[in-house]
């Protein structure tokens, strides 16, 4: 039996299969498992483009990738180490990825004539030398899975369908990771079906658990011992996006001393907030699924109107809906927060995908002179602290604000130490004037706002002796009522640009996350870049280039001292899934000049990508071998 111990690397494992073979539930469940182990993580959850593909071609394959280790983990890694392929179609659509040398476990029974012709291979690639570089272990996993569960009386269907199990067991063992925490969670997982479903999937779990610790083939399967990974002390948990998103805005409601109206419309990749927040009443969050994207933004409105915390989400053909009435809320000055979980587009475009491209939609996309803060989450732990700062912008400038994340971030999973709320400020508003004195003089403190913030006192029906005049057409700046007045018009418009270049006023200075201040490169980024580009600046760091990371979170407005400090670097390199649209808005707000580093294949940035441009424009800052 190989052992390998990679005390300070990292190995990348990929689950792949049919979109009915469970793939996602077993790589999930493979991340809790290491996550109680102590691990760093990264995972990359990637789901078919096609619904409900035909089963066994390759537009159905279903993937799930987790890189860990025992240092800090960053992304889900390159390339895979291990692939355990379920069916021909996973192994044709995974192999180009592979590096040589890595490990392939095939299930042998689905490698049959029928599944070769529904995933249009024309030989069976064991057969042509396609898999000489690679150390191939064959299995019979759902042969091994119908022995194994045979005692507990299920259906061949529901049978077949506990290999996912079957599999998992196997690579528990391969990675030293204890059944138990997987056992307890399949027992409240199917507490609702019927016992021999629970039965089925445990028996195949151990059974695949015994055959790679005890069979004659497990002689060829390596076993890795990763230790735990050095973080700070602490309590840690998995967590997705969407998940620590959910929790971040249940906080901020918390924060706040506001129950949260969520209002939503279903869209992939954005429907999972729903989901959870649903599950969130006892936290004093509702959720409200409107018949449309259009009615989700509308009735988000009407809950900051009553006074409660509106938000909506949706991802890029859906905020596109919401544009007027997002229009209506900047005009009324209400707060809202909108989620933008960025897909590949334009239109329907790749539902499943993962991308960038709504940033000029979010600063840019709407009709008028309409600027609204825009922020964007770096990774699926920062969801939750970019929910909080957003609410909190929501609520401080009494405006909507966007919070940008895509498919990568909302699905991936990552640790995440869990917070002391003691360590969040209070999320403070504008409190309501006292109801007296003349009419007139109460109808403008309504609408005195606060000198730096701009935020205007949050009116709700009820208030004794207030009232707040809601509806598309301009208001007067002093009073609230409708106005068609040329110099109110112009005094309004110049009012809401203040009130979004006031939110810098308040935010923190931009800090360089790796290397110099100052020097030939800086490599900048937004959003779900983070990973790659941290690891792949470490990594140049490390073999002597002189290079910079540098992360924004708030893209509009950027931070005070962001141009002087990217101003200081010879080069800038700016990577997005996009086609450079955070690098016009660097020319555009700042003047500054960067080297555009695109891609929009609806698969994250890789770490190598990152290198070869970086050592590309900086060839001349590598140190001598001996410095």
């Amino acid at each position: 039996m190989a052992k390998i111990t990679p005390d300070n690397k990292s190995v990348v494992v990929r689950f792949a299969g049919d979109s009915g073979d469970g793939v996602q539930l077993l790589g999930s469940q493979f991340a809790e498992s290491t996550a109680l182990a102590g691990s760093d993580f990264a995972t990359f959850p990637d789901f078919p483009a096609e619904i409900r593909a035909p089963v066994g071609t390759t537009f159905g394959v279903s993937a799930f990738q987790i890189n860990l280790g025992a240092r800090r983990i960053s992304t889900a890694g390159d390339q895979p180490d291990v692939l355990v392929a379920l069916n021909p179609a996973a192994l044709k659509v995974n192999l180009p990825a592979l590096p040589k040398g890595a490990l392939i476990i095939l299930n042998t029974d689905a490698f049959n004539a029928r599944n070769f012709s529904k995933a249009n291979i024309e030989t069976d690639p064991r057969e042509t030398g396609e898999l000489k570089d690679y150390q191939v272990v064959e299995i019979a996993i759902s042969t091994q899975t119908l022995e194994a569960v045979k005692p507990v009386g299920l259906s061949k269907s529901d049978a077949e369908q506990c290999k996912n199990f079957w599999a998992l067991g196997a690579v528990l063992w391969m990675f030293g990771r204890d059944r138990g925490p997987i056992k307890d969670w399949a027992t409240k997982k199917f507490a609702k079906k019927a016992p021999e479903i629970l039965a089925g999937n445990l028996a195949a779990l151990d059974a695949g658990h015994a055959f790679a610790e005890t069979a004659e083939l497990s002689a060829e399967i390596p076993q890795f011992e990763i230790g735990p990974a050095p973080m700070e002390a602490g309590e840690y948990r998995s967590i997705t996006g969407a998940e620590a998103l959910s929790l971040g805005l249940a906080a901020a409601g918390e924060l706040a001393d506001r129950e949260v109206i969520f209002c939503g419309y279903p869209i992939t990749p954005a429907s999972s907030i729903l989901h959870h927040l649903s599950r969130m009443g006892d936290l004093g969050v509702a959720t409200f699924q409107a018949e449309d994207e259009i009615a989700a933004c509308c009735a988000a409105i009407g809950a900051s109107y009553g006074g409660k915390i509106g938000v909506t989400s949706s991802s890029g053909p859906g905020i596109a809906l919401k544009t007027e009435a997002i229009g209506l809320a900047t005009a009324v000055e209400l707060p809202l927060v909108i989620i933008n979980s960025q897909r590949g587009g334009p239109s329907t475009g790749l539902p499943t995908k993962t991308e960038q491209s709504d940033l000029y939609q979010a600063v840019y996309g709407r009709n008028a002179d309409t600027p609204l803060p825009v922020i964007a989450a770096a990774g699926p732990g920062d969801c939750f602290d970019a929910a909080i700062e957003a609410t909190r912008i929501a609520l401080r400038h009494m405006t909507p604000v966007f919070l940008l994340t895509d498919g990568y971030i909302a699905n991936a999973a990552g640790p995440w130490e869990l917070p002391d709320m003691d360590d969040f400020e209070p999320i403070l508003h504008g409190t309501p004037p006292t109801p007296k004195g003349d009419p007139t003089e109460l109808k403008r403190a309504i609408w005195n706002r606060d000198p730096s913030s701009l935020g205007r006192p949050w009116i709700a029906p009820g208030m004794e002796g207030l009232a707040h005049r809601i509806g598309g057409l301009e208001k007067d700046i002093a009073t609230g009522d409708i106005s068609y007045d040329a110099d109110n018009h112009q005094a309004m418009s110049e009012l809401r640009a203040n009130k979004v270049e006031a939110v810098a006023e308040f935010i923190p200075d931009q800090i360089v996350e790796q290397g110099p201040t100052k020097g030939p490169l800086a490599v900048v980024g937004w959003g779900s870049t983070h990973g790659a580009i941290h690891r792949a600046v470490f990594v140049a760091r490390e073999q002597g280039y002189d290079v910079a990371q540098i992360h924004l979170r708030y893209l509009n407005p950027l931070p005070k001292n962001l141009k002087r400090l990217l101003a200081g670097y010879d080069k800038i390199i700016l990577p997005e899934m996009n086609m450079g649209q955070c690098a016009t808005l660097l020319r555009d707000k700042l003047g500054l000049d960067v080297i555009s580093l695109t891609k929009v294949s609806g698969q994250p940035f890789k770490i190598s990508e990152l290198e070869d441009t970086i050592k590309e424009h900086a060839p001349a800052t590598l140190k001598k071998a001996a410095e």
